[in-house]
């Protein structure tokens, strides 16, 4: 399963400057919080962030 995870930083998109928003199980849903919230900004980006769910990887 496939989660999308929405964060607000600024125009350079460092980690530690990251705002987390919610996880979302669309693209589309996320981008429509981000819009409906306004946090696409001039001094701010929105990243989408994809995250896989429920996956097994033996070592």
């Amino acid at each position: 399963m496939t989660l999308f995870s929405l964060y607000q930083t600024e125009i350079w998109k460092s980690k530690t400057s990251r705002i987390y928003f919610g996880v979302f199980d669309s693209r589309e849903k996320a981008k429509d919080c981000a819009k409906y919230y306004g946090l696409y900004a001039k001094n701010a980006k929105v990243i989408i962030e994809e995250v896989a769910l429920n996956q097994f990887q033996e070592c």
